[in-house]
């Protein structure tokens, strides 16, 4: 089975259309985003493109900041302030990477944490450690569970779960929302022994490691579920042009698992609609 993230990201922002038109009926609030973007990375505008254009779907303002490649770090600390003390803006996302001359940390750290939509300031970490409400949860992982539930239904009780990679933005966020999900968790990375036989247990398989059709088929247990989050651009040896896969062979892996995120298709579309999800939230909780 494919797991279809652009259906699920169309379903979800139905849900948030909905929930910004009650918001607004209740309290007179319309959720704001004000995304801001330093330099010219050709893959950043088309991610900002593709914000914009989706939270002004949902019946949000979006806002877009456009910085030169030049901005000094303290000239961006200086508009993220002006930003945090704007009541009129709801959430605030800094599009990564950086130019090497910025400190991605401290830019993170300068955002409110009520603001802060992609989920990533320390303070919104420690929330999701201690299972908290009022955190706002990386967009990456959020989507991850949602896809997850899409084909194993609502209840994860159980599943064990295998995580490959142990990012701040994917690997730990995405193993503590399954803990939460009652799922025993092991997470894998550069370091595991063994690591095709860890993946052999998993019921549910999330590889994130950045690294193209890493995970072969003989890692995979039958009929598990396989969220692939990995995004790697490679030559196709048949056409010579560049195509985007995965972090999973997909083809091989296909013939195994119960079901199978693809890529493109799968866990990206789910991002922007849970950072659309995560505004909301952050609108209604502290707008």
């Amino acid at each position: 089975m494919i797991i279809d993230g652009k259906q699920a990201a169309a379903q979800l922002r139905v849900a948030i259309a909905q929930g910004v038109t009650a918001l607004k009926e209740s309290k007179g609030i319309t959720p704001s985003l004000t995304v801001v973007l330093v330099g010219e990375d050709p893959a950043s505008q088309v991610y900002v493109r593709n914000k914009a254009k989706q939270t002004t779907e949902v019946g949000m303002i979006s806002n877009e900041i456009r910085l030169p490649v030049s901005c000094s770090q303290a000239e961006l600390l200086s508009q993220l302030s002006s930003l945090n003390n704007d009541p009129s803006v709801h959430g605030i996302l800094v599009q990564l990477p950086l130019p090497k001359h910025i400190d991605e940390s401290v830019v993170i750290s300068a955002i409110r944490p009520e603001k802060d939509v992609d989920g990533f300031h320390a303070m919104n970490s420690g929330r999701l450690l201690n299972g908290e409400s009022g955190a706002l949860v990386p967009c990456t992982p959020q989507g991850c569970i949602i896809l997850a539930k899409q084909h194993l239904g609502d209840d994860l009780s159980g599943k064990h779960a295998v995580v490959i990679g142990r990012s701040n933005i994917v690997g730990k966020p995405v193993a503590l929302l399954l803990l939460q999900e009652n799922c025993t968790v092991t997470i894998a990375h550069s370091r595991t022994k063994n690591l095709a036989q860890v993946c052999q247990q998993a019921d549910i398989l999330i590889a994130a490691v950045g690294r193209a059709e890493f995970v072969q088929a003989d890692w995979v247990k039958k009929g598990a579920t396989v969220i692939d989050v990995g995004i790697n651009r490679i030559e196709d040896a048949v056409t010579g042009k560049m195509k985007l896969v995965g972090d999973v062979d997909y083809a091989a892996v296909s013939d195994v698992c119960g079901a199978i995120t693809p890529v493109p298709g799968g866990v990206g579309p789910m991002t922007i609609a849970c950072l659309l999800k995560n505004t909301l939230e952050a609108a209604k909780l502290y707008g």
